[in-house]
């Protein structure tokens, strides 16, 4: 491999490809500063590598056209797992998110971290021969898990459905078997990632609530998935609305919003009004045969927890507010109580421009979440030098 000169290394210019900031030669020279001669070095470089190729001509201002630089996803490949709480959906991605391969495994998380990576390795390792690919040309490992996560360890923190995750670090459980980064992710943020990644690139701040049997959410600002300094931003569910009088919430606390508006609080309320309900799939299931009872505390939900979402939007400030999961996908009834709250307790400000739409997601949303930030990991600068170096 040819000696890199000063200014910005073959890590940078890949990074400057892989973003899409700049996908030709010519922009490349522009956003270095790098002569053409020493961007071509570089181009070179991750050819030699397979990391990226030439496609078809940029769209010309004139003078000759310039080929456009993309990733290689012929070759290099994510695993992704998202893990729910009786089952994992693993999928094989490109490097351009889209699924190659996938299989949905009955694998119950309270059984603790090692069935659940334990089935992860061996499934992933076959559907990678299956699709006749090098497992050396693994980029990294994702999953998405039904719990906070300690992003800076790695470690599931404070379960309530993982039962023997706590302290364990999943990270260095997947490293024993695929040497390559792993990212371990709450499942409301990878889901939220995803998408954003999915439908609303749009949109540079975003923020996304998940309210399904559970409530959670994610940010996104700036393009960027906003985790705080550990990984705790976003658990809009234990904003304690009512802490006086508040029903009993699953945390042990008072009056939080799960405890008013989650799907296990719908069910906790209509079988107080005398209903037989199982869990959060038949209490939808009422609404969607408008059964009154079951409508009207749906839409009470929905404006509990647009109390939290203005809250939300009045420190966030984003451009769109977007709410998925089960309590969403029966008709308007969650987001016409929502979007109440939010223009009541928002400042005028900060609602001047806010959309309010139901996610577009599906079952995939979460995997494809992950995989796409593992791969900001692995494809960081100084990741992708050392790999060059290793390979010269």
């Amino acid at each position: 491999m040819a000696a890199l000169s000063s200014g910005a290394s073959v890590g940078d210019v890949f990074g400057l490809i892989a973003s899409g900031e700049a996908r030709t030669r010519a922009a490349l020279t522009a956003r270095t500063g790098l002569s053409r001669s020493t961007v071509a070095e570089r181009l070179d470089v991750l050819f030699r590598a397979e990391l990226i190729q030439e496609g078809q001509d940029a769209r010309s201002t004139g003078g000759r056209p310039s080929k456009t630089l993309t990733l290689n996803t012929e070759r290099h490949f994510i695993l992704a797992a998202d893990v729910g709480e009786d089952h994992i959906r693993l999928v094989v991605t490109d490097l351009d998110s889209r699924v190659l391969h996938e299989e949905v495994g009955e694998v119950a998380v309270g059984d603790g971290p090692q069935p659940a990576v334990g089935w992860l390795v061996d499934t992933g390792r076959r559907l990678v021969a299956e699709l006749g690919r090098d497992l050396g040309d693994l980029v990294g490992v994702a999953l998405s898990v039904p719990a906070p996560v300690d992003f800076v360890r790695g470690e599931v923190a404070f379960p309530s459905v993982m039962t023997g995750w706590e302290g364990v670090s999943v990270e260095s459980l997947v490293r024993e078997s695929f040497d390559v980064p792993v990212v371990v992710e709450n499942d409301v943020n990878a889901r939220g990632y995803g998408e954003y990644l999915a439908s609303w690139r749009s949109a540079d701040d975003l923020f996304y609530v998940k309210a399904g049997t559970g409530i959670g959410s994610a940010i996104i600002s700036g393009g960027s998935l906003f985790r705080g300094s550990r990984g705790a931003a976003g658990d809009i569910g234990h904003i304690r609305i009512d802490p006086e009088t508040g029903p009993l919430c699953r945390c042990g606390a008072i009056g939080c919003v799960e405890a008013l508006a989650a799907g296990w609080s719908l069910v906790r309320d209509l079988r107080g009004l005398g209903f037989v309900v199982a869990d959060t799939r038949e209490a939808m299931a009422m609404v969607s045969a408008n059964v009154p009872e079951a409508v009207g505390l749906l839409r009470q939900a929905g404006r509990t927890l647009g109390r939290a979402i203005a809250y939300s939007v009045n420190l966030l400030n984003p451009d769109l507010v977007v709410v998925g999961g089960s309590l969403s996908a029966a008709g308007d009834h969650l987001l016409v109580g929502i979007r109440e709250s939010v223009y009541q307790y928002s400042l005028p400000l900060a609602t001047a421009d806010l959309a309010i739409v139901a996610g577009r997601g599906d079952e995939r949303s979460g995997a494809i979440g992950a995989a796409h930030l593992v791969m900001i990991r692995a494809l960081q600068a100084d990741r992708i030098n050392s790999h060059l170096r290793s390979i010269a």
